[in-house]
């Protein structure tokens, strides 16, 4: 998976504000989901949500990474569901074997990446928010 950007992906708006950052900075990112998320909220969700984005942004590179915690339960359900690309962080040797599985459907298992920033505190349509993205943006694309 390229190294991008990483920001935590919530809801519609967060990844709107995201990906208009990113479309006039002409910088791809990487949107992940909280840690857990395929467990909680469910692949469909996901799977509507990122469609949804990349349908509002077709000309924008941008990946997607569904984190399932150390459920491979949760990997299996989003692999059914058409998530291909996803973060497990349980068990060196069953990570191996989810990543397998996940190629033949031409998808990925991979370890959660280490960060990503998180718009959670900003408020909504503030300045705030398109000056952390730009920042995080900046200070990855060097």
């Amino acid at each position: 998976m390229p190294h991008h950007p990483a920001f935590r992906l919530r809801s519609l708006p967060d990844g709107r504000a995201i990906l208009s950052v990113a479309q006039a900075a002409g910088v791809p990112v990487l949107l992940v989901s909280d840690p857990g998320a395929a467990s909680f909220a469910g692949a469909g969700w996901w799977r509507a949500l990122t469609d949804d984005l990349r349908a509002e942004f077709p000309d924008l590179p941008f990946t997607t990474l569904l984190d399932c915690g150390d459920s491979a339960g949760a990997v299996m359900g989003a692999l059914r569901e058409g998530v291909r690309a996803l973060a497990f962080s349980g068990p060196p040797g069953t990570l191996e074997k989810l990543h397998a599985m996940a190629v033949q459907l031409g998808g990925q298992v991979i370890r959660p990446p280490e960060a990503a920033t998180d718009l959670r505190g900003l408020r909504k349509g503030d300045a705030s928010i398109r000056q952390a993205i730009i920042q995080s943006i900046d200070s990855k694309s060097l």
